[in-house]
């Protein structure tokens, strides 16, 4: 079996492992990356995801490079998009114009973005991406991780790759149990967390947040793109959970906040306005308005709707057929959610079916216009040496503990992030939990376990809870977590220093915070007012 040596290994090329490996060649590392899809960017990209960001997110509330990536989208429409000159000359292009993000635009965009940004050190070598390619097995002894084997999905060869720091970057912490890394899956007990929204009773690992098979659509009411019946329509024709005000398709769900039920349709009139509260315009990625006329015969949209939210199973400690089976149904739910809307779906006109959406593979890039990979909400996360719960991030919890408004200041602060507490039903069969949060900081605590000494969480793996999760899981924060472990991890090797060294003694601390801010461009702290807003 072949092997290799690098700096630093990342499994995982989603944005937390896109956004390690910058920060880790910025500071002169060779790297290793490694995607079990063939798309880098993860959530953003290969899940179709467009990006969930907080009302600073223009001015305030990430790193340089975040930043850089969100004028580089920008800059990419502004290159070579024949756009009008009004949306061209708006230094704040929302590209698709949808209603979730001040930057709905198409996966393949980000992900060109995101070649861009690597490529120099790609062709210095300092950098090696292995597309489809995932970890296997792990060699680790006592407290130190030794080497992962990554496999190829194409060949199924293997090889070994060396490592003095390794970082778990895939969506679900998978090098975790295959490195014997303590972690946490699933829904903790208020015993456990003390947290005022955790579970009253047992903890119970199988609740895992519901997860996404998301598709892109257009829309031409003069042509049938109607998809063939799916396998499983009839069991989603009908099936409506018992916590939810109506049938799983259908155009009844929960107010994710009030839980009251809500009607909301895919039109509720003219698609084509600029701005709309239906679900096209929810997350629409290209408004065909910002071009000349007659170029695009439709807009595209997302869908990411609660409609194809699959909860009927988890991913994580279930065996592979289990894993595969409920892979499978959420498949086939975002197959039948299409389906049902061509074919049954009360129109505005009180016709049925809306037979012009049409699948579009080609944004996606998959032969079955169903994204790369499922959008994953909740992954395994590490024991840490510090966990942040709900006491330092929610708004009811502190008022109620009678703790000062505002988020909980950290110390050893490596980032800031913001957004609600947003928990999507679960698998075990429970509605939102769709609470309001402080602008909050990143713990460098929350990066380093408990227990192992150079593998570093750098997606949504890291010291949080599943209450907790809800915030520290959306595109800037998760970047943002990958950047301080790729730096934590160079910084490390450049010093000869261990990870909690750097955060339990006070000049090892200082100086990779300024290396964060001055070299990489971090913000470690909100202003007082943001700090102290609810969101």
């Amino acid at each position: 079996m072949q092997e290799r040596q690098t700096d630093i290994l990342i499994a995982g090329g989603g944005l937390g492992g896109v956004a390690a490996a910058l920060a880790a060649l910025r500071l002169g590392k060779r790297v290793i990356l490694t995607e079990e899809t063939d798309w880098l960017g993860g959530q953003l990209t290969a899940q179709a995801v467009p990006p969930d960001e907080h009302r600073w997110i223009e001015e305030s509330g990430c790193t340089a490079s975040y930043r850089r990536l969100r004028e580089g989208i920008r800059a990419y429409y502004r290159r070579n998009y024949p756009l009008l000159p009004e949306a061209r000359e708006n230094p704040r292009l929302n590209p698709g114009m949808g209603g979730v993000s001040r930057l709905c635009h198409e996966p393949r965009i980000a992900l060109a973005v995101l070649e861009e940004m690597l490529a120099p050190y790609r062709s210095g070598r300092q950098l090696e991406v292995l597309l489809k390619h995932r970890p296997v097995t792990a060699e680790y002894e006592r407290d130190r991780v030794q080497a992962l084997t990554i496999q190829s999905d194409e060949t199924g060869e293997q090889v070994v790759i060396r490592a003095p720091y390794i970082l778990d970057a895939t969506e679900m912490g998978d090098v975790l149990p295959l490195a014997g890394v303590e972690h946490v899956i699933g829904a903790e007990s208020q015993t456990q967390t003390g947290e005022l929204h955790a579970l009253p009773g047992e903890a119970q690992p199988l609740d895992q947040q519901a997860i996404s098979w998301c598709f892109a659509l257009d829309y031409d009411p003069s042509e049938d793109h109607t998809i063939a019946r799916p396998e499983d329509y009839d069991f989603w024709r009908v099936y409506q959970a018992d916590f939810w005000p109506g049938p799983q398709l259908g155009w009844i769900d929960c107010d994710p906040i009030t839980l009251a039920r809500r009607h909301r349709t895919i039109f509720d009139g003219d698609p084509d306005r600029e701005r709309g509260r239906d679900f096209w315009h929810y997350r629409r990625i290209l408004y065909r308005k910002y071009y000349p006329a007659g170029l695009y015969a439709s807009d595209i949209t997302l869908v990411n709707w609660p409609q194809i939210d699959y909860w009927l199973g988890p991913l994580l400690s279930v065996s592979e057929e289990e894993k595969q089976k409920n892979l499978r149904a959420a498949r086939q739910l975002s197959l039948s959610m299409l389906y049902w809307m061509q074919t049954e779906a009360p129109r505005l006109d009180g016709g049925t079916g809306y037979r012009g959406l049409r699948l579009r593979d080609d944004i996606v890039g998959t032969p079955d216009g169903l994204a790369k990979y499922v959008y994953i909400r909740e992954s395994r996360r590490i024991r840490a040496e510090f966990t942040v719960v709900e006491q330092h991030v929610g708004v009811q919890e502190r008022a109620e503990a009678g703790l000062p408004r505002g988020s909980a200041l950290f110390a050893d602060s490596v980032g800031v992030g913001c957004y609600r507490i947003d928990l999507h039903p679960s698998t075990a069969l429970r509605n939102y939990i769709d609470i309001s949060s402080y602008p909050f900081q990143i713990p460098l605590g929350a990066l380093i376990p408990e227990r192992v000494e150079n593998l570093l969480p750098a997606n949504k793996n890291l010291g949080v809870t599943h209450i907790t999760n809800g915030c520290y899981r959306l595109h800037p924060v998760e970047w943002n977590i990958g950047e301080a472990a790729g730096a934590l991890a160079a910084y490390c090797l450049e010093k000869n220093l261990m990870p909690r060294q750097v955060r339990n003694t006070a000049q090892h601390l200082a100086d990779f915070q300024n290396v964060l801010t001055e070299i990489l461009g971090f913000q470690l702290a909100w202003d007082e007012e943001a700090r102290t807003a609810e969101v």
